[in-house]
Parts: C-alpha cells; sequence; structure tokens
C-alpha cells in the first residue's frame, strides 16, 4: 500500500499534545508530560505502526483495527449556561495516531479549501497545528466586508448545523478522505474503524475534543462550501456556523434553503432556534458590539490577545507588557458589572479568569472571592472551566504565595457552595486540577466520596493524581489493594503515584510489573507492543513528575 503517513506528520501530532493537550475540554494530566519527555520515540512508535498497517490490504487491516480494544471515555461537559454536550477522552496513544492521521489529510486537504472557510486553517509549522490568525474574530470581520451599505435591501442570514459532531456520517467521511489520499490508501479504513469504536459502534459521529475531529470536519464540511460557490451564494464559515449575505428577503430565503438542501445530503439539518434573518445594518450593529463595544475596560479586556495557555507557568509572551496592560484595566470592576446583567458576558469573564495571574496578589484574590462568591458562583456557571485554570495558575505562581491561603479557603467551600456544579465531569476535573497544591481535611473527605460514587475513570485518575501530589500513604495502600478493579488509566496513575512511598511503593511496582503488560497492552497481537515499555521506561522518573 501507498500510504502518506511520514515522520514529520507524527512530530507534528505529538508537538501539537506536547503544548496544548490532547482535549481541549479537560485539564492537562501527567500523560501530556509523557508526550513531552518521549515525544522522538513516540513519534517513531507512531510512525512503526502506521508503516505497519499501511502495508496490510484493506480487509487485513479492518480486521487487525476490529481486534483493538481503543479505550475511550466519554465525559459530559457543560456549553454555555444551561448546555451540555459529551466530550471523548482517547487513550493517550491511540488520539496521537488519528491524529498523525489527521495531520498528514490536513496537509492534502489545505490547498482545496475556500478562502470563505476561516475555521482550522493548517498551518505548514507549528507550535501548534493551525493557523492563529484563522479565527473567529477573524471570520466576524470578514462578514462585515461582504456587507454593502448602498443596499437597503441587504438581508444576512446567521445560522448553523444541528448538532454537527454527532452527526458526520462515518461512511461518507471515508469516501471524502479516499479522493484525498487516492484508492490505494487504507488510511480512509483506519480512519472509518477507529472512529467506530470510538462511537461504540455506530457509524456516525466525531468525537468532540480532539484535533482529528477538527481536520476531519473540515472535510466533510468543504463539500457543502463547494456547493454554496456553485450556486453562487456570499457566504462565510467558522466551523458549522454560517453567514450568508443575500441582495434581498428573496434571496436570503432561496440562499436558506440552498444550504438546507445541501447538508441535507449529508443527513445535516440547520438549527433553527439559531437561524436568523437581519438587516444588513442590524447586523454590522450586532458583530460591532460583539467584537468589542461597551465599556472601555471591557472593550479592551476583549481586544487584549493572550498568547498563552492557562496550564502553563512560563507560557505567557511579552508577560511585562501584558502585565502592564491588564493592570490598567480594573478587573474587579468588570466583574461586578457583568453581575448586574441578566446573562453575563461569558467572553469578558473568560478574559477576566485569563488575566489573574497578570494582576497584583490582592487585586487578584479580590477578583477570585468575586467569581466564587456563593450568590455570584452560579451566574458564572459558563465560565467555571476558565475560572478553574485561574485559580489553579494563580495557586501554582511563586509570585502569587502569599494569597495561596486564602485561595484555599475559598476553594473548599465549593463542595458546600456549589455541589452541582462539580457534579459534571468536566467541571470536576478542572476543580480538582485547582485542588493538587495542597491537603486538606476537607478536600480529603470530599475527594474520597469522589473516587467512590464517580463511575469516570477520568475523574477517578485525577483524584489518584491529587493524593500523588499530597503524599497520601493511607490511600496509596488502600488503592494497592483494589488494583484488579482499577481500570488501566487508573492502573497507570498509581504506577507512577509509586515512588513517592518508598518502600511500599518499590514493593508494589515489583509485585505488578509482570502483569501490566498484558494490562495496559494495546492488543495488537504484535511481538512488541509500541506503548508499554515507553512509558514504564519514562515513569522510572516518577518520583520527580
Amino acid at each position: 500500500m501507498n500510504d502518506i503517513l511520514t515522520i514529520e506528520h507524527c512530530q507534528r501530532a505529538v508537538s501539537d499534545v506536547a503544548s496544548f493537550g490532547d482535549n481541549d475540554v479537560v485539564p492537562f494530566d501527567v500523560d501530556t508530560k509523557f508526550v513531552s519527555d518521549c515525544g522522538d520515540k513516540i513519534a517513531t512508535a507512531l510512525l512503526a505502526l502506521g508503516q505497519e498497517l499501511g502495508r496490510k490490504s484493506k480487509k487485513d487491516c479492518k480486521s487487525t483495527l476490529h481486534g483493538v480494544h481503543i479505550f475511550s471515555e466519554r465525559l459530559l461537559a457543560p456549553v454555555g449556561q444551561s448546555g451540555f454536550r459529551i466530550t471523548t477522552k482517547i487513550h493517550p496513544f491511540w488520539n496521537l495516531y488519528l491524529n498523525a492521521l489527521a495531520v498528514s489529510l490536513a496537509e492534502l486537504h489545505e490547498p482545496q479549501r475556500s478562502d470563505r472557510a476561516h475555521s482550522y486553517r493548517f498551518s505548514e509549522s507549528g507550535p501548534g497545528l493551525f493557523d492563529k490568525e484563522a479565527s473567529w474574530r477573524k471570520f466576524r470581520e470578514s462578514t462585515l466586508e461582504e456587507c454593502d451599505e448602498k443596499n437597503k435591501a441587504q438581508v444576512v442570514v446567521q445560522t448553523d448545523i444541528s448538532s454537527f459532531y454527532e452527526h458526520v456520517n462515518h461512511h461518507r467521511l471515508e469516501n471524502f478522505i479516499g479522493d484525498l489520499t487516492g484508492s490505494d490508501s487504507n488510511i480512509p479504513t483506519q480512519i472509518d474503524v477507529i472512529l467506530n469504536q470510538l462511537a461504540v459502534g455506530r457509524s456516525f459521529g466525531l468525537p468532540v475534543g480532539g484535533q482529528a475531529s477538527r481536520v476531519l470536519s473540515e472535510i466533510i464540511l468543504s463539500s457543502i462550501d463547494r456547493t454554496l460557490t456553485a450556486e453562487g451564494v456570499c457566504w462565510r464559515r467558522y466551523v458549522d456556523d454560517f453567514v450568508i449575505v443575500s441582495d434581498s428577503q428573496q434571496d436570503a430565503y432561496k440562499d436558506l434553503g440552498i444550504l438546507a438542501h445541501a447538508l441535507g445530503d449529508f443527513g445535516l439539518t440547520l438549527n433553527r432556534s439559531k437561524t436568523n434573518l437581519l438587516s444588513s445594518k442590524h447586523y454590522q450593529d450586532y458583530v460591532e458590539a460583539q467584537l468589542g463595544s461597551g465599556d472601555g475596560d471591557a472593550r479592551r479586556l476583549k481586544e487584549i490577545d493572550l498568547h498563552f495557555d492557562p496550564y502553563s507557568d512560563t507560557a505567557i509572551t511579552d508577560y511585562d507588557d501584558l502585565k502592564q496592560t491588564v493592570e490598567q484595566i480594573d478587573i474587579g470592576r468588570l466583574i461586578a458589572l457583568e453581575l448586574d446583567k441578566g446573562q453575563p458576558d461569558s467572553f469578558v469573564v473568560a478574559q477576566a479568569s485569563r488575566t489573574l495571574v497578570l494582576l497584583e496578589p490582592g487585586n487578584a484574590l479580590g477578583v477570585v472571592a468575586s467569581l466564587l462568591d456563593q450568590r455570584n458562583i452560579h451566574a458564572f456557571r459558563a465560565n467555571w472551566s476558565t475560572i478553574m485554570r485561574g485559580v489553579a495558575h494563580l495557586r501554582s505562581s511563586q509570585c502569587h504565595l502569599e494569597i495561596h491561603d486564602q485561595l484555599d479557603e475559598l476553594l473548599d467551600l465549593i463542595p458546600q457552595k456549589a455541589p452541582h456544579l462539580i457534579r459534571v465531569d468536566t467541571n470536576a476535573l478542572h476543580y480538582l486540577r485547582a485542588l493538587r497544591f495542597k491537603k486538606s481535611a476537607t478536600r480529603a473527605a470530599f475527594l474520597l466520596e469522589l473516587f467512590k460514587t464517580k463511575r469516570s475513570s477520568t475523574v477517578r485518575r485525577a483524584c489518584i493524581d491529587c493524593w500523588r501530589q499530597w503524599k497520601d500513604r493511607d490511600r496509596f495502600i488502600s488503592l494497592r489493594n483494589e488494583w484488579s478493579t482499577l481500570g488501566q488509566g487508573e492502573q497507570r496513575m498509581l504506577w507512577l503515584a509509586a515512588p513517592t512511598f518508598g518502600d511500599d511503593g518499590i514493593k508494589f511496582r515489583k509485585q505488578t510489573q509482570r502483569t501490566v503488560g498484558q494490562l495496559w497492552g494495546l492488543g495488537l497481537q504484535r511481538s512488541e507492543d509500541p506503548f508499554v515499555p515507553l512509558f514504564l521506561e519514562w515513569a522510572e522518573n516518577a518520583s520527580a513528575i
């Protein structure tokens, strides 16, 4: 078979996960550190697997992958003020492999894409897989360029696809991928089988949260783009959000029908509740307000471009300039203003949370106290993950040592003040990320109850990571005795924790080492597993992780 996967594709996939994590809905965990530390070796292992599968016939390739169990877990994540969606946590090696295949496809697909599609434009070089200039803001600004102030009859249509990721048809996607790779490649077959496993046997749906799904979704949507262009529709798109600019009400109705018909060919439908027809003037006013109108401080906060990963302590670029800019904005006043609204501006709250570490300790503590106040915390529920990331960033900052105790006190009150928020899987994960710095009686009781009652392996794994950070020997001994009942991810986390506990940990590893190859293996029926040896070698230095 003449397949297209190269070491460069594998390296890009590894580099992206090492820098930005494997899923943008859940916080980083130690697997990200594993990928970062062992990047070159993992990339080589990914390529070896790709070459092995690439040499097989499509039938044998399909049979091989159907014989493998690919661990994945569906986690509940909030969307907006009251919505929810499912995100997918995938085994780190298979997530990287799927991403590597996606990188190879993105490289082929990018030259064929329309300039009117603004989402996830593949970049030839890093950091990251996608061009940062191709942003949602640029998308909105480009729609304004289509508006003609002289045409008073002009109408703008805003709409999106109803539950797009959940309804992507694997077979249709396989065919489009085949058009990119050529008939000799079995990459379309590989992706079809992997997606089928992640969808628990269903023939539709993309996993939410990872980079591969972004690439694959754009491959499907490019067909819609081509149809709209061929029909003479003036359109702009960001992922599944469409804006159509038409010369009149009649044309707007016709153009919307063309889009609906094109989607129907793929079993997709428009979201009726989010489909609006606006006058050109009304639309321009709406977008200009969305991009940065109103209060001067709010506008300046929205315009700040924060090029940093909120999980990293070292990723802020131009730190001093950013800090000076943020200090000129009264973040506390902005938060108070948002509370006066019926529905807070999520982008303002998110930006305020991201800038917490740039504030002086006293100001930062005041903002956090407002965000986590019992009277306010529910109002800010749409920004829970960003708030927790900001608090965790403060909690790890040596420049904010003087407020760490007060931050801990605020965090310890959350299970009593807002237990409903941390029942949601991804909310719990972000909360645990902020708790890992220090043990308290309140946290110990909360974690034990969470571990016992949560079915999610990913959440239970995060609990074990907290106990590892706290050096909680009692919990380690208890979990060691439950080894055979733990999931693979939980076992790997406990294995990493072992060196923290001296002789107890050393003996535990000796007792279980013979079984881990079978328990954690990928099941590829090969003489050498590509994952377990790398992980075990890396785990030798677990005490320093």
